[in-house]
Parts: C-alpha cells; structure tokens; sequence
C-alpha cells in the first residue's frame, strides 16, 4: 500500500482494567527502532497501558523473548519491534519468515501480540514506516496488541465455580479419634 492511501483503522479499545505489556525490540537499526519504540510507547500511554521495555541482538531473537516472558511473568500483551532490510543475500528471507511465523506461533498459543517488525527494501520505506509522523507502524504495532487483549478478555471464561467443601471422616488409629 502507498503511503498515499488510506486505510480504516479500529478505534482504541478501551479496557475496564489496567493492563500491562512487554515491548521488545530489536535496536539492529537503533534510529528505526528509537522511531518504532517512540510509536509503540505513546500508542500505550495515551491508553493507560504500563509498559515496559527490553532489547534483544536482532528480529530472529524477538520470539524467543516474547515466549520466554510469556511463560515466566505476568504480561497481558507484547509489542514485537525491529527492522529487516533487504540484503545481498537470501538472510533477509530467513529472518523475515521465521521472526515472522515464531511470533504467529506464540499467537496462536494465546500470546497477545503487536507485529511491528518491518520487513522493507530499503532504508527508505523503513523510515518513512517507523516515522510516528508519518506511517507510524510502531503504534499500529501497540493498537493491535490492545485489541488481541481486549478480544482476549471478552472471550476468557470464567473459572468453574469453587467446589462445595465436603467433610470427610477419617479415623485415627493411634486414637480412635475421627478427623477432618
């Protein structure tokens, strides 16, 4: 799509509680990705979001982190953000599918995530993408990670009710006493 052409984009969704997201990126092409994170961090602050930041080496390192933290701590959703720019060599190729598919994958599983690793040309298209005056794909990024957490909190179910506490009685040898 031309930078030109518009496109719909969703409103904010509003959440009735706090919510807390990772953002992780991947500072490879650190302007891009300051220019990314700067989208990413005021699509979460002008929604109340508290969020939190952590670099890895590169686009290939972000599934790998996000899954760690979506296994080992308390977030409700991420914020995948890199750059990949077309190279000499079929790399470029590998890093954007498999970044690509590690982060469909975690989705899938129920991870709540933002994709906001640009997979461009040329310097270019990467900056005008990262820009938050311009394209800012960072924030697209932050929006749709808060939608999955909306539609993620619409659709939990609640937890089977608390079974009722019955009394066992157990005799006790050693007494002949019964207990509970």
């Amino acid at each position: 799509m031309a930078e030109s052409e518009s496109h719909y984009i969703l409103a904010r969704p509003a959440l009735e509680r706090p919510a807390r997201v990772l953002i992780v990126v991947a500072p490879y092409y650190k302007d891009i990705a300051d220019m990314l994170l700067a989208g990413a961090r005021a699509e979460l602050d002008a929604a109340g979001v508290a969020h939190e930041t952590v670099e890895v080496p590169g686009a290939l390192e972000i599934p790998p982190a996000i899954a760690t933290a979506h296994r080992l701590a308390n977030y409700d959703g991420f914020v995948a953000l890199g750059c990949v720019i077309r190279g000499e060599t079929t790399h470029y190729d590998t890093v954007c599918n498999d970044s690509s598919r590690g982060l469909m994958l975690l989705g899938l599983e129920g991870a709540a995530i933002g994709n906001g690793i640009l997979t461009v040309e040329n310097r270019a298209q990467a900056e005008a993408r990262a820009n938050p005056a311009r394209m800012n794909k960072g924030a697209g990024a932050a929006a749709a990670a808060l939608h999955l957490i909306a539609l993620a909190r619409r659709w939990t179910r609640p937890g089977p009710p608390a079974p009722e506490r019955e009394t066992v009685l157990i005799a006790d040898a050693t007494k002949g006493t019964a207990s509970t």
